[in-house]
């Protein structure tokens, strides 16, 4: 039988997915955004810390608790999922129904944007602009909120640039979308790297409209466990519980179980992950940092630098890296971007340095 690939005005697939799973494996791998993986070793796991099966309903309790824990939050207020995509598709699906107004940030992680595709939603965007910094703007996102207005949509820290909201602008699109009646949904994947002193922040309160999302996946290098959480008031949590009988039934609870023992084990996890990503920072503003055939912003915080190429076509510099460097980094067109890349700096050190010598050698070899 030959299925229909799309439905009229329904998102039926991520084009960002299918790039990232299969074009982008290379000798010098800097597309991905995350942390080089973390091993069993990593997390002191032996086979007595498992077991197939457990008390998992809507959530493993201990699991659970680690999240409300750490943030200082009711249990009530978490709601688990298959890493940071699947806790915001859930969120998603929860919060908005089809013909319902949302406000994305532009740029913006690309899935984020399909997904609200898929679930029919009447897309709205406010700019991140490159000669501010990609700061939010708070006084932007009010100017395009109107009364349909259902949901905001940000990343913190922003995907792709790495650029870090303050708890100031962050508030501020909260109150504007709050005078429209709005929730405000914010990816705080990449925050993770930020708790150097081991205190985790959010900007989810009970009482407000945040709903944020995260995992354990792009900061520790532990995308096998799909670990991912939302934080959501205790009613629109339990709705998004619920919600998950339709998609995902029950996670497989060895991942919960090693999900625990990550969790006890984070301060040895944050510090690989920060040595990691603080060498490759130091090689990237070593190598391209001041490149003339690169305008960029470089922050001191997040994974991700998203330079625009001066004069140049990503797509084909991404073309002429793989077949000539043997090097990966993401297109800007997948953030809307076309002159844009996004390279990552969580990898190893000694493959994240070679593959800047490589891009290095493509922007002077046009």
């Amino acid at each position: 039988m030959n299925m229909p690939m799309t439905i009229p005005g329904r998102v039926l697939q991520s084009d960002y997915m299918r790039f990232a799973k299969q074009d982008t494996a290379a000798r010098f791998a800097l597309a991905s955004s995350g942390v080089a993986d973390c091993t069993l070793a990593d997390l002191g796991a032996s086979l007595d810390d498992l077991a197939l099966h457990g008390p998992n309903a809507y959530g493993y309790p201990p699991l659970v608790e680690r999240i409300a824990g750490r943030f200082g939050i009711d249990a009530a207020c978490v709601a688990t999922a298959g890493g940071a995509s699947f806790a915001n598709h859930l969120a998603l699906a929860a919060i908005v129904s089809p013909g319902d107004e949302v406000l994305v940030e532009d740029p913006s992680y690309q899935l984020l944007v399909s997904t609200l595709g898929y679930l029919q939603a009447d897309l709205r965007r406010f700019p991140r602009r490159p000669e501010d910094g990609w700061r939010l703007d708070p006084e932007a996102a009010a100017a395009r909120l109107t009364p349909r207005t259902r949901l905001v949509v940000l990343t913190n820290l922003h995907n792709p640039t790495g650029a870090l909201a303050g708890e100031e602008e962050i508030a501020a699109v909260a109150r504007a979308a709050d005078q429209v009646g709005a929730l405000v949904l914010i990816d705080e994947v990449y925050l993770e790297l930020m708790f150097r002193s081991g205190e985790a922040r959010t900007a989810f309160r009970p009482e407000g409209n945040i709903v944020v999302t995260s995992s354990l996946t792009k900061a520790y290098g532990l995308s096998g466990l799909r670990c991912g959480w939302i934080l959501a008031p205790a009613e629109l949590a339990q709705r998004m519980r619920r919600l998950n009988d339709l998609y995902a039934s029950l996670p497989p609870h060895l991942a919960e179980r090693l999900s625990v023992l990550a969790f006890d084990r984070l301060p040895a996890l944050r510090a690989r992950a920060n040595a990691l990503v603080d060498a490759n920072r130091a090689a990237y503003r070593e190598i391209l940092g001041g490149h003339p055939a690169l305008d960029q912003s470089l922050f001191d915080q997040g994974t991700t630098v998203f330079p625009r190429l001066v004069g140049g076509d990503a797509d084909g510099f991404f073309a002429r890296l793989m077949a000539r460097y043997e090097t990966s980094v993401v297109p800007g067109r997948f953030f809307g971007r076309e002159n844009h890349v996004r390279v990552g700096l969580g990898g190893d050190t000694a493959m994240t340095r070679g593959g800047l010598e490589r891009i290095k050698a493509a922007l002077e070899s046009r």
